[in-house]
């Protein structure tokens, strides 16, 4: 899913068979208003995903699963951010980095979507196992499962991005694809990836609410209500930039494919992307607002950056007393 390449007449993922029957308009409100928003963006992300960061690694024990899905989807996070300067770059410049960087920069792109998706699905899959059967958690702490399933996170996204990296190159001055339909292929997969995701959640959570309607543990639900909390967060962020790319496609494919359609898919685009790009700093603000340890772990933080010392700072790992949960971030 790619992102560069764009300019003020075009947008991505717009190859029209017909392009010379519906004169592109350029959308000036767009220059002004996505480079601002992708520079707050940006260092909001930075600075918030920074921040949980030195949390998790100071105050927190990566022996929890959970503290390490999250330290995993922080760094898909700023990987994600990091490249926001560059789509900015190339929407007023054009592509000045060449194919290799072309193709580079796209497969990194590709590796921190699918690898949020991946990390949300498997943070709520062991969500479910932890709350409606306990015991089948009990052996998955030690760290050898930890890299295990990080490495196959990561490797999996990687096997996902290649196609994108594959079907990118560099042509007069923009970074696109290739032909029409790697395109579709690409919002295809993104989509099915996205859709099965959601499915699995879903289920998930169902169950997880079943067994905690019959559950008095209040950790337990602060911990299901943060990881919700992120998981709504990021599909209401993706899901209408998703549908809009799906859209693009049938336009490309030739259903419905008036000017008038793909002008309101144009600004439409515009808006759910940008939408979608700011979820990268979101995290850490619903991490302020839901997850309880975090926020006692940051006033702490604060307080010893205004004192300049540190007398006796708290316990570096939280005490266990929940098992199941490794004592994870809430």
């Amino acid at each position: 899913m790619e992102v560069s390449g764009i300019t003020e007449s075009t947008t991505p993922f717009c190859y029209e068979s017909s392009a010379v029957l519906c004169e592109n308009k350029t959308f000036v409100f767009v220059s002004l208003t996505t480079t601002i928003l992708y520079c707050l963006v940006f260092l909001l992300s930075l600075v918030g995903n920074g921040l949980v960061l030195w949390v998790l690694v100071k105050y927190e024990s990566l022996e929890s699963l959970t503290n390490v899905f999250i330290l995993n989807l922080c760094l898909s996070d700023l990987v994600f951010s990091c490249l926001l300067p560059v789509w900015i770059s190339a929407y007023h410049w054009g592509w000045l980095m060449g194919d290799f960087f072309c193709k580079l920069l796209n497969l990194i792109f590709s590796i921190s979507l699918y690898s949020s998706i991946i990390i949300l699905t498997i943070m709520t899959i062991h969500r479910y196992l932890s709350v409606v059967s306990p015991l089948s958690t009990l052996r998955i702490h030690s760290l050898r499962f930890h890299v295990l399933v990080t490495t196959a996170v990561w490797a999996a996204s990687i096997l996902s991005s290649i196609p994108d990296a594959i079907f990118h190159q560099e042509v007069s001055g923009q970074c696109d694809y290739s032909e029409t339909r790697w395109f579709i292929f690409s919002v295809y997969q993104h989509n099915a990836y996205f859709l099965l995701s959601l499915g699995t959640i879903l289920f998930c959570y169902v169950e997880i609410l079943r067994t905690l309607f019959r559950s008095r543990s209040k950790r337990r639900h602060r911990t299901v209500r943060l990881i919700f909390t992120i998981v709504v967060a990021y599909f209401l962020s993706w899901a209408p930039y998703n549908l809009i790319l799906f859209l693009q496609a049938l336009w490309n494919l030739g259903i419905n494919q008036s000017c008038e359609v793909k002008e309101q898919l144009e600004y439409a685009l515009h808006i759910c992307r940008n939408v979608a790009f700011s979820h990268c700093c979101f995290n850490p603000v619903l991490y302020v607002f839901v997850g309880v340890k975090f926020r006692r772990h940051l006033k702490s933080l604060l307080r010893l950056c205004r004192q300049q010392t540190s007398p006796s700072p708290p316990t570096p790992h939280s005490p266990g007393g929940f098992n199941y949960d490794g004592a994870s971030f809430y």
